[in-house]
């Protein structure tokens, strides 16, 4: 049965992604390829300014615009009407509201506040740009800490000081354990504000069906049921009259687990006109109004004993919320996980750490890979190594002494989550041979004699994935995020079709999760067909998140499929007159043990339970098809380990990236392709953070990277090699698998920034912000002296 699963062929078989065939010629379905009949296509008018009173829009102009169907603003009362709330009953959480489209009060450049309706895409974009709206600017807030200054603009009146949330996390004596210290790190960090950029942006179309009074949505979301909750909720039906489809994705990466303003608008549209709309994200837009991230203050003591223990952190962390609460996370998301889960894998007595997500006129921070643990790890790894300096220690040593290991398991952290994971020393070694950490000393002393600057970066990381209802409890959202759906069916020619809650935007789960029902019916892995993203015909789950869908999802599948060959089982135990004990499965074939010819293949089985019923067991009724759910309760922490040499041109500060190793504990494998690119991918999305990628807002909440020409993503050949190992320790859940969808993206900002303060240490360079640019670095290392009486060029 599938509660005592054992893995078989084709798990952790290389098998290629099923998908690949169809997005690679061109047969895949996005968004932009929906087309209904009596199509219409919308454009959205954003604010100008940050923070502004709108006082007038003058829409004749656009009207009478050739192809223009309709305009709509934020007064109409059909969109007024409507607010989208993020709700949680967490203390100190302050709930606010977001319109659909702003009136009368823009609060970040980029807002929507009004949507033009034309025949055409054309002419609904010509006919934005004719739209006359009046503004009466008013003062913005851009950084967390003019935020929260006494005087600063409010962004919202609910939300005073300009807190959406306050929250504490205390553990042990900090104040006694830091004067106990031998030493004592005190420093402020402060990571970069940054967005996801998947290749396609946000979208949708919305049809009206008044018939039925049923509406439909296609998006590139990765929560359709919980998108549909919403729209249910927010339209007053019953959630069978909403169906979100989400077809062919591509990336998400987060960003697509909001609901946004723009995809309710566009029901909205549908319904109140009377015919489908359409819209697709430009670019800008998506620079301008899709979720942001990480843009995190942390202003951290640090207490260490002689030996390089740590004993204490005291921590005061500030996430830059954006101007609204996105739903369904809430604008805490990122704070409450800054909080959590910054003590890493790290043992760690005395724990004090205050956080806030302030509310500012920028863009709605959201979920982004990784969610708030490329930062936290960020500021981990550097205090340890900081640390390791002030004690006259190695950085390798400080981590061996620190890390939790086997011995210490189950280990409950000062924040309450329980390690499970053995991996974080086994990791960190293997990373350490990996990067040859001897060889490399020794080499550099080598390289430094000549004049370069060369230097190593280690970081250690968990991710805690697939979060059961447990482990999903602490936001207190009003519903849990700890459970995934899937029904198992299987024909009368004996293949299999999946309905699965789960969504894809590039993970290759229609071949992982197929690969898991055909292991535990022992079926080929061509005979098993997966569906997803469709609400009207998957059982309800929750989505794309927290690397959740091979833990959660792949166990609500196998379960099902266990389902199903229990009865199939059932089914063969009558058929051959023998103890159901005593059949067994293989091959895709039940036979009874000690007697092989004594056999019927699944495909008569399902001919029976279908066509020939009157040869079923009495007890047992007809169809073989099963739905499960699967909730592990808690979440599962895989471990990871990275290192990297660098190499820094004195010139320019330019920061080349000579060797790149990471070792992750990903628990069993389900496909090892596919977790490689996960794998590699991550990474790759990490070094673009770590040393490119910036959104910067001006002082008066303009945008300033708008675009791809100042917003600096990674091309292929800023990705050196990346080293890769894996380790596959079985995770105490249903498949003793791990999430590996973000671990990767943890370490690299962490991993550089140590290596650039090594290969700078003769200078007493220590990175404290993020990115990594080649000016910041240059800055950084200008009139330093080095031991001897050598100074860096100016």
């Amino acid at each position: 049965m599938a509660e005592a699963f054992q893995p078989a062929a084709p798990f952790g078989a290389p098998v290629r992604r099923r998908e690949d065939a169809r997005l690679l010629t061109g047969r895949g379905r996005y968004v932009s390829d929906v087309e209904l009949p009596r199509l219409l296509h919308v454009a959205f008018v954003r604010s100008v300014h940050a923070h502004a009173r709108l006082t007038g829009i003058d829409a004749r102009a656009a009207l009478s615009a050739e192809g223009v169907v309709a305009v709509a603003t934020g007064r109409d009362e059909f969109m007024a009407r409507h607010r989208i709330r993020a709700r949680s009953a967490l203390p100190g959480y302050v709930e606010t509201e977001q319109p659909v489209l702003a009136w009368p009060l823009v609060r970040h450049v980029g807002e929507a506040i009004a949507a033009v309706v034309a025949t055409d895409r054309y002419a609904a974009e010509d006919a934005a740009g004719r739209l006359g709206v009046d503004y009466d600017p008013r003062p913005a807030v851009v950084d967390v800490l003019a935020a929260t200054r006494e005087g600063a603009p409010l962004v919202h009146e609910p939300a005073a000081g300009n807190l959406f949330l306050t929250r504490r996390f205390d553990a042990g004596d900090v104040d006694a354990a830091l004067t106990r210290a031998a030493a004592v790190v005190t420093r402020t960090f402060r990571t970069n504000r940054q967005c996801a950029a998947p290749l396609e942006g946000r979208g949708g179309v919305a049809d009206w069906n008044a018939a039925e009074g049923k509406l439909t949505l296609w998006a590139g979301t990765q929560v359709p049921h919980l998108a549909r909750h919403l729209l249910a909720e927010l339209f007053e039906l019953p959630e069978s009259r909403v169906r979100v489809i989400a077809p062919d994705v591509g990336g998400g990466f987060g960003v697509k687990a909001v609901l946004y303003p723009e995809e309710v608008a566009l029901c909205l549209l549908a319904r109140q006109l009377g015919r489908p709309v359409k819209w697709v994200e430009q670019r800008r837009e998506a620079m301008q109004a899709s979720a942001h991230a990480r843009d995190h203050r942390y202003t951290v003591r640090a207490g260490f004993d002689a030996a390089g223990r740590l004993l204490a952190m005291d921590v005061d962390a500030a996430c830059n919320a954006g101007a609204y609460s996105v739903y369904p996370w809430t604008a805490g998301l990122e704070a409450l996980m800054a909080g959590g889960l910054l003590t890493g894998p790290y043992k760690l007595e005395h724990y004090r750490c205050r956080v806030t997500a302030v509310a500012t006129h920028t863009a709605p921070a959201g979920p982004y890979r990784g969610v708030a643990r490329p930062a936290t790890t960020f500021v981990m790894e550097r205090v340890l190594d900081l640390g390791a300096r002030a004690l006259g220690l190695d950085p390798v040593e400080i981590r061996r002494l620190n890390l939790v290991g086997a011995a210490d398991l189950p280990y409950t952290a000062a924040t309450r989550l329980v390690h499970d994971s053995p991996s974080y020393p086994v990791c960190f070694e293997k990373v350490v041979e990996a990067i040859d950490y001897a060889g490399f000393r020794a080499e550099q002393a080598r390289e430094r004699a000549r004049g370069r600057w060369v230097g190593v970066g280690f970081a250690v990381y968990n991710e805690l994935t697939g979060l059961g209802q447990a482990a999903s409890a602490g936001p207190r959202m009003p519903f849990r995020t700890g459970h995934e759906g899937a029904t198992v069916r299987m024909d009368p020619s004996g293949a299999v079709t999946v309905l699965a809650g789960v969504t894809s935007q590039g993970q290759g789960l229609e071949t992982t999760v197929a690969q898991l029902v055909a292991a535990e019916l022992t079926l080929p892995v061509e005979l098993v067909r997966v569906v997803l993203g469709d609400t009207d015909a998957t059982p309800f789950g929750l989505g794309a998140f927290a690397s959740r869908q091979a833990v959660i999802g792949g166990g609500a599948a196998v379960r099902a499929a266990g389902a199903v060959r229990e009865k199939a089982m059932r089914i063969a135990a009558h058929v051959l007159e023998a103890a159901v004990e005593d059949v067994t499965l293989a091959d895709g074939q039940a036979f009874v043990r000690g007697a092989p010819g004594r056999a019927v293949t699944l495909a008569e089985i399902a001919r029976i339970a279908h066509l020939q019923t009157h040869r079923l067991p009495p007890d047992l009724e007809p169809g073989l098809d099963a739905t499960r759910f699967y909730d592990p309760i808690r979440g599962t922490f895989a471990a990871g380990a990275q290192a990297a040499v660098v190499e820094i041109e004195p010139e320019t500060g330019a920061v080349t990236i000579r060797r790149y190793v990471c070792v992750e504990d990903t628990g069993r494998v389900i496909n090892p392709l596919i977790v490689e690119g996960q794998v590699q991918g991550a990474i790759a999305q990490g070094i673009g953070g770590a040393l490119l990628e910036h959104h910067v807002y001006d002082a008066e909440g303009q945008l300033l990277t708008g675009t791809f020409m100042e917003y600096a993503m990674p091309t292929a050949a800023a990705i050196p090699p990346l080293e890769t190992l894996h380790i596959e320790e079985p995770a105490a859940n249903l498949l003793g698998v791990r999430g590996v969808g973000e671990g990767g993206t943890l370490g690299p900002a962490a991993v550089l920034a140590n290596a650039v303060a090594d290969a700078l240490s003769p200078f007493g360079v220590e990175p404290d912000e993020l990115p990594l640019t080649p000016s910041r670095v240059w800055a950084a290392s200008r009139g330093r002296e080095q031991p001897g009486g050598r100074r860096a060029r100016r």
